[in-house]
């Protein structure tokens, strides 16, 4: 039980392990979607263009 909004954020002495534990689970929270998303479009982009340079084999060999 705290008493005061500073007893609160002190954490009873562990304020740098609690608030800094919290704050990397919100970076990984907000990077994720992001990394998967880029991921995502380079994985799109290549399969483009290997649907591309199949084509232009097709194309080219006969």
């Amino acid at each position: 039980m705290w008493n005061s909004p500073e007893e609160f954020l002190a954490m009873g002495g562990y304020a740098l392990y609690v608030w800094s534990s919290f704050g990397v689970c919100a970076a990984v929270l907000l990077i994720e979607p992001l990394s998967i998303r880029a991921r995502n479009r380079v994985i799109i982009r290549r399969l483009q263009q290997e649907r591309l340079a199949d084509q232009f084999d097709k194309e080219g060999g006969n």
